[in-house]
Formats: C-alpha cells, sequence, structure tokens
C-alpha cells in the first residue's frame, strides 16, 4: 500500500495561478513547511496551480513564480465539473477509491473542484485508470495531472 507524504505545515506560500481575463495575477495559498535558505516544502497539493504538488520542495519570488528545487513523492492530480459543482457522492467514491491507495482527495466545501494527492508509486497508468473511471461514471467532469514530469 502507498501512503501521500505530507510533512506539517507552519506557514503559507502564495503561487502565481495564472492571469485573469482583466490581465490580473490570480495567486493560490497553499499550506508548507518554511525550510534554510528560503525554501519551503509544500504540505498541500494545489487546485489551480500546475506544475507542482504536497511534499515538491520550492523557492518562490514575491511575485508567486516558482522553481522546484526537490520533487516529492507525490502526483497532484485535479478536477474540475463540466457544470455546477461536483456531488457530495462524486467526491465520496473517489476519496474510497484512493483510500485504497493512500491517497487522499481534497475539495473546498462547494466542491468546485478536487485535488488527489497520491503517492508516485501508485504509477500514472493506475490512477489515471481510477480517473477516467469515476469521470466516467459521472457523466461530466474532467481531470489532469497537475504536476507528471512523464509522458501520459
Amino acid at each position: 500500500m502507498t501512503s501521500a507524504s505530507i510533512p506539517i505545515a507552519d506557514t503559507h506560500v502564495r503561487l502565481l495561478a495564472g492571469h485573469a481575463s482583466s490581465g490580473n495575477p490570480v495567486f493560490e495559498v497553499l499550506p508548507a513547511r518554511g525550510l534554510d535558505s528560503g525554501l519551503f516544502e509544500l504540505a498541500g497539493s494545489p487546485g489551480l496551480v500546475l506544475g507542482c504538488a504536497a511534499g515538491d520542495v520550492l523557492r518562490v519570488s514575491g511575485d508567486g513564480q516558482f522553481e522546484i528545487r526537490q520533487m516529492g513523492r507525490n502526483f497532484c492530480v485535479q478536477a474540475a465539473p463540466q457544470s455546477g459543482p461536483f456531488t457530495s457522492e462524486a467526491l465520496g467514491a473517489l476519496t474510497k477509491e484512493f483510500e485504497a491507495v493512500g491517497g487522499m482527495v481534497e475539495s473546498p466545501s462547494d466542491r468546485r473542484f478536487i485535488v488527489v494527492t497520491v503517492d508516485r508509486s501508485a504509477g500514472i497508468p493506475a490512477i489515471a485508470r481510477v480517473m477516467e473511471a469515476w469521470s466516467l461514471g459521472l457523466g461530466q467532469g474532467e481531470w489532469w495531472f497537475g504536476n507528471a514530469d512523464e509522458p501520459q
């Protein structure tokens, strides 16, 4: 059995998620553990930001851009509904699937997106099978790897 490795947070970091149609930056604030030399270890996987997951060690600039200094053990999988929020049943079903491999499924209370943090040892094919079956069963929603560094 695998288990998502997540550090204990003692601070937060603000990461650039992109830009709104107005051109203004959009940020996501994530829990982190402060390290020496201005580095931070993420204690949560992002729902908006691409390229990182819980356990990654980052250097973050003042404008929210970041550089991964050390990749952690986790994949971040992000999901969004095509219309309206995900149902509590959909969230529960995905949680049950990932508990079997030690993954963690999170969503804000309005369920406007879902984030899965799962150990890389689970493997891209196994994660993709779970996500595909889940999303097809819903008949709505899409998903993607937020930080896959390998071909999908």
